[in-house]
């Protein structure tokens, strides 16, 4: 075994450069299964339940790209999903980070309990992990009665493979996870990238552990530090709206008129009686909305066929929503961190409140891409939200936001509430930008190793 001899996480000078802290050797690093890019991993022991951390151990792995130059710091990261494999994925976008690596080594992990069935190589949840149909929202207080021990019968599933595990899967977990990974590494100020729901992990390591950030970034993710949280929901049907009114502003011009005004019509006809798309599939209202902003927020390529679709679903054709893969109807994950991270209406009167109030902010996006929709399938959820929204310490250093179309707006809110912090904006579709933005990359880069942040109002 390799024994860790690298730096550790860094340290800000006055002068606004790194200082290197001495190396933890707590850390023994060897080549990772099946290594073609010159990563080295490693195994860390944490608790199962970190309120018990005497308790039951469960193992996280850890991959490092060392630095291939003088290394002044690392950056640890992580890609979302839940459950992305951090060590898999950096091995096969190891591109990525050639630039950052010339001063830093970046390291990454597996999360906690998304094992072998996510390419993972960390402690995993034995679950049967699926995608399924997006609940309709239920008629009246039996419909949401039904729902709950549905969605109860399925988790149980899961829980009772490993009770402790299970309780343990939300963002705050992996948070701490992520103290235990600085303290390993030296102990040092941490350097974090976050994409997608790994922006979550984040914000809730800023919240547990504010003095020990250095600098973060969230790029393409949402607000999970929110005062109001009902405002929030509003925001994100806001957002949806405006994916589908640049779409009818384009249809305006490039020959669908008809498209617009033809859309609030069909979406209330489907959720009275939905529209035939294939056999035994028929789409509502909800389901028609959900489709189409996922199609308009693709941007002009994707614009004509969303028009084409819409004009066949008014004349009782819904066939052109029909995914071409994966399930038929909108869906999602298992939301074992989800279900724990994410607020879920108490009652029907609560949710059929929040839905009126979704679909009046967003008339033609109604409900459909928010949390008010997603949370649906953990109603009755065993584990209470043990993760909520909450607002970020003022006192965090300033922080750096990333994203495209939506994303960007949604991240600017989070981070807004820390002064000073920066949000890079991509006028465009995408999810994520670190990856594919180079503009974006350099603006990162530097924010990692000299802590600069690029000036506001930033279009990259």
């Amino acid at each position: 075994m390799l024994k860790s001899i690298a730096l550790a996480l860094v340290l800000l000078t006055a002068g606004g450069g790194l200082r290197a802290q001495p190396a933890s050797a707590s850390l023994d690093w060897s080549p990772c299964p099946d290594d073609k890019v010159g990563m080295q991993c490693a195994d860390l022991q944490v608790p199962a339940d970190w309120a018990a951390p005497a308790g039951r151990r469960i193992t996280l792995k850890l991959g490092r790209l060392p630095a291939t130059g003088p290394a002044k710091g690392v950056a640890l990261i992580a890609y979302g999903g839940p459950g992305g494999p951090g060590v898999a994925l950096t091995q096969s976008m190891s591109g990525w980070w050639a630039d950052l690596r010339n001063r830093m080594d970046v390291v990454t992990w597996d999360t906690r309990g998304y094992g072998a069935q996510f390419g993972g190589l960390s402690t995993g949840l034995p679950c049967l992990w699926t995608r399924v149909p997006l609940p309709a929202f239920p008629r009246d207080d039996a419909d949401f009665g039904r729902l709950s021990d549905t969605n109860r019968g399925q988790a149980e599933v899961c829980r009772q493979a490993d009770p402790v595990l299970f309780a343990n899967m939300s963002s705050a977990d992996h948070a701490r996870d992520m103290e235990a990974i600085r303290k390993a590494l030296g102990g040092a100020e941490l350097n974090y990238y976050g994409a997608s729901y790994a922006g979550f992990y984040g914000q809730a390591y800023a919240r547990l552990f504010p003095r020990q950030v250095r600098t973060m970034v969230l790029d393409g993710t949402w607000n999970h530090s929110p005062a109001d949280w009902g405002r929030e929901l509003e925001e994100m049907a806001r957002s949806n709206e405006r994916f589908l009114t640049r779409f009818f502003d384009w249809c305006a011009a490039n020959g669908c008129e008809d498209v617009p005004r033809a859309w609030r019509a069909l979406v209330a006809r489907a959720d009275r009686r939905p529209v035939p798309a294939a056999k035994n599939v028929a789409y509502t209202g909800r389901d028609l909305q959900a489709f189409a902003i996922a199609s308009a927020r693709q941007g002009k390529t994707a614009w004509p066929g969303l028009a084409q679709a819409i004009r066949k679903a008014r004349d009782g054709d819904a066939s052109a929503f029909v995914p071409a893969r994966g399930a038929r109807y909108p869906d999602q994950a298992t939301g074992v961190t989800e279900c724990a991270d994410w607020p879920r209406a108490a009652g029907r009167q609560e949710l059929d409140a929040t839905v009126d109030r979704l679909r009046k902010a967003a008339p033609n996006a109604g409900a459909a891409g928010t949390m008010a929709t997603a949370t649906l399938a953990c109603v009755g959820w065993p584990v209470s939200v043990t993760n909520p929204p909450t607002p970020l310490p003022k006192t965090l250093p300033p922080l750096l936001g990333a994203g495209a179309w939506g994303e960007s707006d949604a991240v600017a809110r989070a981070i807004g509430q820390v002064p000073g912090s920066v949000t890079i904006v991509h006028d465009g579709p995408g999810h994520t930008l670190y990856g594919t933005n180079t503009c974006a990359r350099d603006h990162i880069n530097r924010y990692f190793t000299d802590k600069i942040l690029p000036p506001k109002n930033t279009a990259c």
